[in-house]
């Protein structure tokens, strides 16, 4: 019975998490004065980073899978593309997270871990970008060159959708991620007797 009772906390606590993901999804947001305004600022990966430390990489991965999933049927404007690109984004960064934090249950192994995770989900989100997303987006908003106008308002000397993507969005990412950690090292303590069936 103990066992069945974890599975179910699990999915119960990967629910909940799953559900405020997609809320935070939805509450996106520009910041034209970094970044072209079609680039967009949230902190969803948050729960997926929450149930990665405290169920497994796993859970963490399924978070990213089922808020994207819900962002689709409610919210998509990208044909799911976007979402696509969101969630192997997202997963790369929870999933290795993840998978050093089992490995090494303490505070510094929690900090090397988020730092590592953001670190890959920004240089994944470049061939992601470079190859799914921004073919897709060049397709919708008047082709590439309309695209990367709106990075040369920024930047003039920008030159290729290449330098684009490591200019602007690596660092955007990186930001992104080390956002989402710290917003998870300040509430994770609180939170730890709910996502650890312990209150």
């Amino acid at each position: 019975m103990t066992n069945t009772h974890t599975r179910i906390r699990e999915l119960t606590v990967t629910a909940m998490l799953c559900a405020v993901a997609t809320i935070l999804m939805f509450l996106d947001f520009s910041l034209p004065m970094v970044i072209p305004s079609f680039v967009k600022m949230d902190v969803s990966e948050l729960p997926a980073l929450l149930a990665s430390f405290s169920l497994g990489p796993v859970y963490g991965i399924a978070v990213c899978l089922v808020k994207n999933i819900l962002n689709v049927i409610f919210h998509g404007s990208t044909g799911g593309i976007g979402e696509l690109c969101n969630f192997l984004i997202g997963a790369s960064f929870v999933g290795t997270a993840g998978l050093i934090y089992r490995s090494h249950k303490t505070r510094k192994g929690a900090v090397i871990a988020a730092l590592v995770g953001a670190v890959v989900m920004a240089v994944v989100s470049v061939p992601v970008n470079y190859f799914l997303s921004y073919p897709v987006y060049a397709a919708m908003f008047g082709g590439i060159d309309a695209i990367i106008a709106a990075y040369q308002e920024l930047r003039p000397g920008t030159n290729g959708l290449m330098e684009c993507l490591l200019v602007f969005n690596m660092p955007f990412t990186l930001v992104k991620g080390l956002l989402n950690a710290a917003i998870c090292f300040l509430i994770y303590k609180p939170l730890s007797p709910i996502l650890h069936g312990r209150h």
